[in-house]
This record gives C-alpha cells, sequence and structure tokens, in this order.
C-alpha cells in the first residue's frame, strides 16, 4: 500500500469506529514505510550439493525420506548439512544474511509501532538461520517484500533467503528451492463477524467480493473453484490492474475489508488469525480447505544453502520452534502440538 495513506487509516478507523482501535493499527502496519536496507553484492546461484556430513541430528528421527523425483511430497527437501558451499561462503564474505520477510503480517513478521523494530514468528526463524551460519543474530539484512515479489527477489539476488510465510507446493519447487516445513496451516475465510450470510469456502461466497494476495495460494484455489465469488480485477495482472481484489500484500485485503470494499478474504489461516486478533469485528469462517506447509525459500541451485537451513531447523524444532510459538502464535492459533516432522529426498 502507498506510503502516504496514514490518513485514510484514521478515517477508516472513525468510519467503523465499532471496529475498534485496532482496525486502525492493522492498517497502519501495512502502511509502514520501507527498511532502510545496505547494498547487496550480487553473487552466482550455481552451487552444487554441498558435501559434508548431513544429519540426522537430534529431532529427525521422525522425519520421512521420499522420492526425489515425485510431487506427492513437495515439502521434501534435502539433507541437512553443516558444509559450507558456494552460496554459505558468499553470505560469509558478506557479513550479513539478506532475507526477504514481511513488514505487515501481526505475529509473522511486523514492525513493532512502538520500537519501530521488526519482529515475529518468521523474524526470529530468519535471526536464528544468521546466527548459525555468521554467529550473530544480527548480522542479517531484512528486505521487506510483497507477496508477488518472493520469487523474483529471489531469482535476481536481492536476497539469499525468503522467510515469509511461503506455502510449499508443486508448482513453486519448479521456481525456488525449500527448506523442509516449519509451519504447517490452511486457507480459510475471513469475513466480518455481521457477515452472517458467509459460512466459509462454500457456495455462500456466490456473488461476493473476495479479496487475496498476488501470487499466493489462496488466488489459485479461487481461480480452480470460486463459487461463484468474483476474485479478479479487471485486467489482472497486467498494466490496468485496477488492484482492489488481488493485491500485492496480503494485509492490503484486511483494509479493503474494513473499508468495504471487498465481502470477505481468503488466506492462511495463520495470517487470518492474526489479523481477527488486530480487529475484534472479523473471524474466520468454516474450516480450512487445505494444507499448507510453510519453507524457507532459496534460489535454485544453491543446495548448500538449503542443506543448512536444514540442518538449523533440526535445531530449532528442538526449542527454539516452541518458545518462539509461545510468544508469537499460541495465543491465536493455540493447540497446536508442534512443528510439522521434516522429510528429505
Amino acid at each position: 500500500m502507498p506510503s502516504g495513506t496514514y490518513p485514510l487509516a484514521r478515517r477508516t478507523a472513525e468510519r467503523f469506529r465499532g471496529w475498534g482501535g485496532v482496525a486502525a493499527m492493522a492498517v497502519a502496519c501495512g502502511l509502514t514505510a520501507s527498511l532502510t536496507l545496505l547494498p547487496l553484492t550480487h553473487h552466482g546461484g550455481d552451487a552444487a550439493a554441498a558435501p559434508g556430513t548431513y544429519g540426522p541430528g537430534p529431532g529427525v528421527g521422525t522425519g520421512v525420506q521420499v522420492a526425489a523425483d515425485t510431487c506427492e511430497n513437495p515439502e521434501a527437501s534435502l539433507r541437512p548439512s553443516t558444509a559450507d558451499g558456494p552460496s554459505i561462503q558468499a553470505v560469509k564474505a558478506r557479513g550479513k544474511l539478506v532475507v526477504g520477510v514481511d513488514q505487515s503480517s501481526y505475529r509473522w513478521g511486523y514492525r513493532n509501532p512502538e520500537k519501530g523494530t521488526l519482529e515475529g514468528f518468521d523474524i526470529d526463524l530468519a535471526r536464528a538461520i544468521a546466527r548459525d551460519i555468521l554467529g550473530d543474530e544480527k548480522a542479517v539484512i531484512f528486505r521487506a517484500i510483497p507477496t508477488n515479489q518472493r520469487i523474483a527477489a529471489l531469482d535476481s539476488g536481492k536476497v539469499d533467503l525468503v522467510v515469509r510465510t511461503m506455502t510449499i507446493n508443486c508448482k513453486r519447487i519448479q521456481q525456488v528451492a525449500f527448506s523442509t516445513a516449519y509451519f504447517q496451516a490452511g486457507q480459510q475465510v475471513l469475513a466480518p463477524k455481521l457477515a452472517k450470510d458467509i459460512t466459509g469456502y462454500d457456495s455462500s461466497l456466490r456473488g461476493k467480493r473476495i479479496c487475496t494476495a498476488e501470487g499466493s495460494t489462496a488466488y489459485e484455489a479461487l481461480e480452480a473453484n470460486s463459487f461463484g465469488a468474483l476474485f479478479k480485477d479487471e485486467g489482472d495482472g497486467t498494466k490496468d490492474d485496477k488492484d482492489l481484489l488481488t493485491v500485492p500484500n496480503q494485509l492490503d485485503c484486511l483494509a479493503r475489508l474494513q473499508l468495504g470494499e471487498v465481502d470477505a478474504v481468503v488466506t492462511d489461516n495463520a495470517l487470518a488469525a492474526g489479523q481477527a486478533a488486530q480487529d475484534p469485528a472479523v473471524e474466520l469462517k468454516g474450516r480450512p480447505f487445505t494444507t499448507e506447509f510453510y519453507g524457507v525459500a532459496a534460489k535454485l541451485g544453491n543446495d548448500d544453502l538449503v542443506r543448512r537451513v536444514n540442518q538449523v531447523l533440526v535445531n530449532y524444532r528442538q526449542g527454539p520452534w516452541q518458545k518462539a510459538y509461545k510468544d508469537w502464535l499460541e495465543k491465536d492459533l493455540p493447540g497446536i502440538p508442534g512443528p510439522p516432522a521434516p522429510l528429505y529426498k
């Protein structure tokens, strides 16, 4: 969303007083100014699989090994390793790990309005990776990237990794290299509590204006079965795109919902729960209708970096994951016993 729309957030809060003050906060999070970023030296992404000793290490015993050439389990990743390859060496030479993150997803990656710092579940994981590779969790440059630019940021070398609630699926594993899954979520409908006629991802969406983030799995789900919902902007994906129903960042959908410009949002329930926590006038409708696994993404070919991230996750699942879940997610997403078990090729 453009940085000049802070007055809009205020007008929205005044117009929808029943939505509570957190509504303005939700919009403001999405309008935070871009991060000040250090220049990045571009490095190649043709690293071969790193040699060295691979896992299992603690906590991997519940993992499953699957065939390498199948998409039955797209979340299967390379076995973990502590070995340095070309990608790791480039990060060490730079002295900074550059990570693409969100800055507007409450509880996952958002800018604390009081401290001015990035916080959340994904931010904690990114810092853990930097600490493992460079010995310092502060040796990381965060680059805020919209949902529809995650893959492009990796391809261009703008970032080394993307840690941004990115779902692993068959299409994306042809475009980027994923770590093992670090979180399980599902697509669900978010709508105002007063919208009793919307009951979930079903025929109740017919004729309704539905907002999704461009390039998201939610958009793909509606392409497959929209139940008669309106979810495509005129000129979607072209320069004439009016950017109302399909938006660059998922939080923009909450602002559209608060303004009454859309009737509902389809997104990961993990993200939607954070938005419902920001705005008590909205709620999740129905049940999740997909299974989504989040992974850390790297550029295709940077196998040594993927293996290193998987090694970090081996240890992260043994305590740090549970702490991060308690700190950021448990209140809004209770009852999750732990992270997904890793699958390896």
